[in-house]
This record gives C-alpha cells, structure tokens and sequence, in this order.
C-alpha cells in the first residue's frame, strides 16, 4: 500500500500541470476571482476525472477502446471548446463590472463547479488518459480493488493539493490586476480554449491507431 501511495504521488503532481483547457482556467479562475472560485471549479474538475477513472476501472476494456475510437466525440467535444473560446474572447465587459467585481467579487460557486464538470468531462481524451494510466499500472496492482482505490485516491489527492498550492499563487497576483488587465487575460485564455478545442477536433481526425491510449501513456512516460 505505501508503495502504491509513493508511486502515485509523483503522477499527481505531474497531472496537475498537464497544459489544457483546465490548467489555463483554473489559473484565470484563481486570478480574477478569488481562492474559494477556483476551488469550486476545481472539485468539478476532479468529480469529472472520479467519474471517468470508475468508468474506466469497471468497464470493459473494449467497450472504452471502441468509445475512444469515436471520432465524432473529439469533434462534439472540441467545437464546444472552440466556441466558448470564441465567445469568452469576442464577449466585451463592462469595465464598470470589472472594477466592482474586483473591490467586492460576488461568485456562484454552483456554477463554477459545473463549469469546471462540464468542461473535463466534455473533453474525451481525459476519459482516453484515464483509460491509459489503468492499463498500465493495473498490471502493478494485481487486480486488487482496495490497492486501485488507495493507488488512485492518492493520486487525485496529489492532483489537487498541488492545484491549491498553484490556485494561491496565482492569487497572489490579483492585486496586480486592472480592468484592462483582466480583459487581456479573458482575450488570451478565449485564444488558448480555441487552439485546445481545435487540437481535439483535428484528434476526430487522426486514424484509429493513432489514438490508442495505452501507447500514449507510454509516449509520454
């Protein structure tokens, strides 16, 4: 069991700063909202991956390869992305609203949880991930479910204790913040939503072979 907590601690740590639509909220989230805000979001982020990681564990090994082998999902998935990257980066704030919501920020934090939810979870290639990490340290757990849950509890607590230490850096610079500042950084995280939904559309488009998930785990391992 210690054993499994040692090895899964490191891969928690390094999920955490795996660049996508996530990590780049979470820190827009954290900077113009506040600490609370971006934990919200965050405990949707991490009850979508819970989700996907059970999916993954008790589904059949070929019914998650044949769902990840979906062309159409990464599409669906990747145009959601790119247009709330659109609409983030041509939407226009009132900078009036700007600097009340910096003196006094008012947050729903029910929102903010679906919102971080919705937008794991409508990205398939966490779900590919997800599957990749099971097939390759399954092997090492010996099918025991008791060492799958304390292998991937620890994980995720690793996962989300380095993404509060991230959340209270980045809050630290909200004191820096500006109203023209803020839009700036809605502008750019618009830019960076639509380059990572087209990146999933364009994965719609790769062939079968080149979306394996148990060979992508191991290209990045």
């Amino acid at each position: 069991m210690i054993e499994d907590i040692q090895a899964a601690i490191p891969l928690g740590f390094f999920l955490s700063f795996m660049i996508g639509p996530v990590f780049f909220v979470l820190l827009e989230t954290s900077i113009v909202k506040g600490f609370r805000a971006a934990v919200a979001f965050d405990l949707g982020v991490i009850i979508a991956d819970v989700i996907f990681i059970l999916l993954a564990y008790f589904s059949s090994y070929q019914l998650l390869e044949n769902l990840s082998n979906q062309p159409g999902l990464y599409i669906f998935g990747g145009t959601l992305l790119a247009v709330y990257g659109v609409i983030i980066f041509s939407k226009k704030p009132n900078k009036q609203d700007l600097e009340t919501n910096l003196e006094t920020p008012k947050n729903n934090y029910l929102q903010l949880f679906l919102k971080g939810f919705f937008l794991n979870f409508i990205n398939i290639g966490v779900l590919v991930f997800w599957l990749g990490i099971i097939i390759v340290v399954g092997p090492n757990l010996e099918g025991d479910i008791n060492r799958f849950f304390v292998f991937f509890g620890a994980l995720i607590s690793a996962y989300f204790i380095t993404d509060l230490i991230k959340i209270l850096l980045a809050k630290r610079l909200k004191g820096y913040l500006t109203p023209g500042i803020i839009i700036n950084i809605k502008k750019i995280l618009g830019i960076l939503l639509l380059i990572c939904g087209i990146t999933l559309i364009t994965k719609g488009f790769l062939p079968k072979d080149k979306l394996n998930p148990k060979q992508m785990i191991e290209d990045i391992r």
